[in-house]
């Protein structure tokens, strides 16, 4: 089981909040014990859903088929157990948990589509908005296929209280939940692969408290413009590697939240949408704490920000060891960006304070490509009490993608080297160490014993 020494209460809340929702929606909780696998296994079984009921005509309600393929393999004594979604069916499914741990790896081979109930009149009423398809204390699984998930999530994105969808393109209130498509809680040894993912109301896929996740080859895509719609989140999660996979939407492509250590993120290509992001972090002054993370031979194009770094004022903690490598920017509004007074709303909540989540060891290798002028092509906007320091800078070549205005950086408060003469040149970034770190009491982050 995941030791989770490193989560804040926030997680705490959390694990409180997936616990009542399995007793809402009688999820069964399994308390097998799992067994050692390989996929050189010498037991294996499969189970096809159309097996246990499943019509898969894409009205008839099939989760109680599913809910008992599951069970069946999950109670299975073989190493190896394979429940098939079978190609050419669409099964409706409502919002469900899928519990562990199971005797022996458990594979979820989507070959046909599955679909949830068609936007918020068609929700269960006794369920949660929040969640569609959780994978819950799965210990060895893997989640495949040449099929799709598709989140139907037009009617979600229209919902008044979205993002520019009131009257005059305000934001209305109102009720706003809105199921993310899948989400891993506290699972290890998980795999996502050969896949396609659309259309989620809300997040795409999340994983949250879990260890050990290969995410590789998957498709995953939203309009432009549809709210809140990231492609992949992580939180509170280590030992997690993203490769080979599209992703285009209307938020982040990735997201990394706080309590994740050693990611590895690596050929993706992402946009349009808004880049590849760490944070937001620190909000209600919370601490967060990240570290170890690489986003390495990847493409961005035509999206808001390239990778970012987003705080809120009054946090804690730190964000130190990220590398951003190899990554080709196209069209990019701002390519490379810290932004330690990122807000949302206007007013108390955004004002200056004394104290913030540490920007610090950041480096920025061989980033080439072209920006949008309406913004600087870098922008290390930092705190006033809590400066960034290590930024290095080197072989970065940005250049206009219209017109022949080169736009300056941007740095306020930024403490950094430039290893190599970069395109732009950047002279906003300051010597040295600030004295106002070495002196600041800010508590060490511990990941896990």
């Amino acid at each position: 089981m995941l030791r989770m020494k490193y989560c804040h209460i926030s997680a705490l809340v959390l694990c409180m909040f997936f616990l009542s929702l399995i007793l809402s929606i009688q999820a069964r909780h399994h308390s097998h014990k799992r067994q050692r696998h390989s996929h050189s296994h010498k037991s294996s079984r499969t189970f096809d859903v159309t097996k246990f009921g499943a019509i898969g005509d894409g009205i008839t309600d099939d989760t109680e088929s599913f809910k008992m393929a599951w069970d069946t393999a999950c109670e299975s004594e073989s190493e190896f157990n394979v429940i098939i979604v079978p190609k050419g069916f669409s099964f409706l499914i409502q919002p469900t948990i899928f519990t562990g741990p199971c005797h022996g790896y458990l594979v979820l081979k989507v070959d046909g589509t599955i679909m949830p109930p068609d936007g918020p009149d068609s929700w269960p009423k006794n369920n949660t908005k929040r969640l569609w398809l959780v994978f819950y204390r799965i210990n060895g699984m893997s989640l495949e296929g040449g099929g799709l998930i598709d989140g139907r999530g037009d009617k979600w994105w229209e919902l008044p209280c979205k993002p520019h969808r009131g009257p005059n393109g305000t934001t209305a209130p109102g009720p706003c939940d809105s199921p993310m498509a899948i989400n891993f809680f506290m699972g290890s040894n998980l795999t996502v692969q050969e896949l396609r993912v659309r259309d989620s109301p809300q997040i795409h896929l999340r994983f949250d408290a879990c260890r050990s996740v290969h995410i590789e080859s998957i498709h995953i895509k939203a309009p432009r413009l549809s709210p809140n719609t990231d492609g992949i989140h992580i939180e509170n999660s280590t030992d997690v590697k993203i490769y080979n996979t599209v992703i285009s939407n209307g938020d982040d492509c990735v997201s990394i939240g706080t309590g994740c250590y050693d990611v590895d993120i690596k050929n993706i290509t992402c946009g349009p949408g808004h880049g590849i992001s760490i944070g937001s972090l620190g909000k209600y002054n919370s601490r967060a704490c990240v570290s170890n993370i690489k986003v390495r031979d990847s493409v961005i194009q035509m999206t808001d920000n390239g990778v970012r770094i987003k705080t809120w004022q009054g946090g804690s903690g730190y964000v130190s060891g990220i590398t951003f490598s190899n990554i080709h920017m196209y069209n990019v509004r701002n390519p490379m960006i810290i932004d330690q007074f990122y807000c949302l709303k206007e007013g108390e909540v955004c004002r200056n304070k004394t104290s913030a989540v540490v920007v610090s060891d950041i480096l920025y290798r061989n980033i080439k490509g072209t920006y949008d002028i309406r913004s600087p092509p870098m922008r290390f906007a930092c705190s006033d009490s809590v400066p960034c320091t290590n930024l290095t800078l080197s072989d970065i070549e940005l250049l206009p993608d219209q017109g022949d205005m080169v736009v300056d950086p941007f740095c306020w408060n930024a403490y950094g080297d430039l290893r190599t003469q970069t395109i732009p040149p950047v002279f906003c970034l300051l010597d040295g160490f600030p004295q106002s770190i070495l002196h600041n009491d800010i508590a060490h982050c511990t990941r896990y014993s």
